[in-house]
Protein backbone atom coordinates (compact mmCIF):
# COMPACT_ATOMS: atom_id res chain seq x y z
CA UNK A 1 0.00 0.00 0.00
CA UNK A 2 0.79 3.53 -0.11
CA UNK A 3 3.16 3.94 2.95
CA UNK A 4 5.15 7.24 1.74
CA UNK A 5 3.42 10.22 0.23
CA UNK A 6 4.03 13.15 -1.54
CA UNK A 7 1.63 15.74 -1.35
CA UNK A 8 1.94 19.31 -3.71
CA UNK A 9 0.13 22.31 -2.90
CA UNK A 10 -0.09 25.70 -3.78
CA UNK A 11 -2.89 26.43 -1.07
CA UNK A 12 -5.88 26.06 -3.68
CA UNK A 13 -8.89 25.01 -3.54
CA UNK A 14 -7.96 21.53 -5.57
CA UNK A 15 -4.60 21.32 -4.14
CA UNK A 16 -6.36 21.25 -0.73
CA UNK A 17 -8.70 18.80 -1.94
CA UNK A 18 -6.01 16.71 -2.42
CA UNK A 19 -4.08 17.30 0.98
CA UNK A 20 -7.14 15.85 2.14
CA UNK A 21 -7.40 12.72 0.20
CA UNK A 22 -4.14 12.07 1.12
CA UNK A 23 -4.78 12.57 4.71
CA UNK A 24 -7.58 9.86 4.24
CA UNK A 25 -5.36 7.39 2.46
CA UNK A 26 -2.19 7.85 4.68
CA UNK A 27 -5.26 6.51 7.72
CA UNK A 28 -5.70 4.00 5.96
CA UNK A 29 -1.90 2.40 6.80
CA UNK A 30 -0.54 2.04 9.80
CA UNK A 31 2.93 4.07 9.86
CA UNK A 32 2.06 6.08 6.71
CA UNK A 33 4.07 9.38 6.30
CA UNK A 34 2.97 12.51 4.44
CA UNK A 35 5.31 14.71 2.82
CA UNK A 36 3.86 18.45 2.04
CA UNK A 37 5.71 20.19 -0.45
CA UNK A 38 5.02 24.04 -1.15
CA UNK A 39 6.87 25.32 -3.74
CA UNK A 40 7.40 29.18 -3.69
CA UNK A 41 8.30 30.01 -7.78
CA UNK A 42 10.51 32.75 -9.20
CA UNK A 43 7.55 35.29 -9.15
CA UNK A 44 6.86 34.64 -5.68
CA UNK A 45 10.54 34.70 -4.40
CA UNK A 46 10.63 37.72 -6.29
CA UNK A 47 7.75 39.72 -4.58
CA UNK A 48 9.28 38.55 -1.35
CA UNK A 49 12.57 40.35 -2.09
CA UNK A 50 10.12 43.54 -3.05
CA UNK A 51 7.93 43.04 -0.43
CA UNK A 52 8.86 45.85 2.87
CA UNK A 53 6.88 43.19 5.19
CA UNK A 54 10.18 40.25 3.91
CA UNK A 55 10.20 36.72 5.03
CA UNK A 56 8.09 36.59 8.08
CA UNK A 57 4.81 37.79 6.14
CA UNK A 58 5.64 35.07 3.14
CA UNK A 59 6.42 32.59 5.61
CA UNK A 60 2.95 32.94 7.19
CA UNK A 61 1.01 33.52 4.05
CA UNK A 62 2.88 29.88 2.81
CA UNK A 63 1.73 28.52 6.33
CA UNK A 64 -2.06 29.52 6.14
CA UNK A 65 -2.43 27.89 2.52
CA UNK A 66 -0.74 24.67 4.17
CA UNK A 67 -3.28 24.96 7.04
CA UNK A 68 -6.31 22.84 5.88
CA UNK A 69 -3.78 19.78 5.16
CA UNK A 70 -2.11 20.06 8.17
CA UNK A 71 -5.21 20.30 9.90
CA UNK A 72 -6.67 16.80 8.27
CA UNK A 73 -3.32 15.03 8.56
CA UNK A 74 -2.98 16.20 12.56
CA UNK A 75 -7.25 15.14 12.46
CA UNK A 76 -6.14 11.48 11.15
CA UNK A 77 -3.20 11.45 13.78
CA UNK A 78 -0.59 10.78 10.77
CA UNK A 79 3.17 11.71 10.94
CA UNK A 80 3.53 14.43 8.14
CA UNK A 81 6.30 17.02 7.43
CA UNK A 82 6.50 20.25 5.35
CA UNK A 83 8.74 21.25 3.10
CA UNK A 84 9.04 24.68 1.12
CA UNK A 85 11.22 24.55 -2.40
CA UNK A 86 12.13 27.29 -4.21
CA UNK A 87 12.05 27.17 -7.71
CA UNK A 88 9.37 25.80 -10.89
CA UNK A 89 6.90 23.57 -9.57
CA UNK A 90 7.04 20.80 -11.74
CA UNK A 91 10.45 20.07 -12.35
CA UNK A 92 11.26 20.67 -8.66
CA UNK A 93 8.44 18.18 -7.56
CA UNK A 94 9.19 15.46 -10.50
CA UNK A 95 12.97 15.74 -9.07
CA UNK A 96 11.67 15.38 -5.00
CA UNK A 97 9.26 12.77 -6.29
CA UNK A 98 11.77 10.28 -8.11
CA UNK A 99 14.79 10.91 -6.08
CA UNK A 100 12.34 10.05 -2.65
CA UNK A 101 11.35 6.73 -3.14
CA UNK A 102 7.61 7.75 -2.36
CA UNK A 103 4.90 5.42 -3.04
CA UNK A 104 1.98 7.90 -4.12
CA UNK A 105 2.11 12.06 -5.26
CA UNK A 106 -1.46 13.40 -4.44
CA UNK A 107 -1.69 16.85 -6.25
CA UNK A 108 -5.04 19.02 -7.26
CA UNK A 109 -5.42 19.30 -11.27
CA UNK A 110 -5.04 22.73 -10.99
CA UNK A 111 -3.50 25.54 -8.86
CA UNK A 112 -3.59 29.35 -8.99
CA UNK A 113 -2.13 30.61 -12.05
CA UNK A 114 -3.87 29.62 -14.67
CA UNK A 115 -1.57 31.67 -17.20
CA UNK A 116 1.19 29.42 -16.46
CA UNK A 117 -1.07 26.97 -17.80
CA UNK A 118 -1.28 28.87 -21.59
CA UNK A 119 2.60 29.43 -21.77
CA UNK A 120 3.71 26.47 -20.03
CA UNK A 121 2.26 23.55 -19.99
CA UNK A 122 0.08 22.13 -16.56
CA UNK A 123 2.51 21.16 -14.35
CA UNK A 124 0.11 18.23 -13.03
CA UNK A 125 0.95 17.11 -16.69
CA UNK A 126 3.97 17.64 -16.29
CA UNK A 127 4.18 15.84 -12.74
CA UNK A 128 2.14 12.62 -14.64
CA UNK A 129 4.04 12.62 -17.26
CA UNK A 130 8.51 12.25 -15.24
CA UNK A 131 7.33 11.28 -12.14
CA UNK A 132 8.26 7.17 -11.86
CA UNK A 133 5.61 6.73 -9.39
CA UNK A 134 1.42 6.13 -8.81
CA UNK A 135 -0.08 10.07 -9.42
CA UNK A 136 -3.69 10.73 -7.57
CA UNK A 137 -4.74 13.99 -9.60
CA UNK A 138 -7.76 15.83 -7.63
CA UNK A 139 -10.19 17.92 -9.25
Amino acid sequence: MYQSILVATDGSDNSNRAGLQAAQIASLVKGAQVTVVYVADFDEDSNEQRHDGGQIEFELSRQKKIQPIREALEKNETFYKIEIMHGRPAPVIIEMANDGNFDLVVMGSRGLNPISKIVLGSVSSKILTHVECPVLVVK
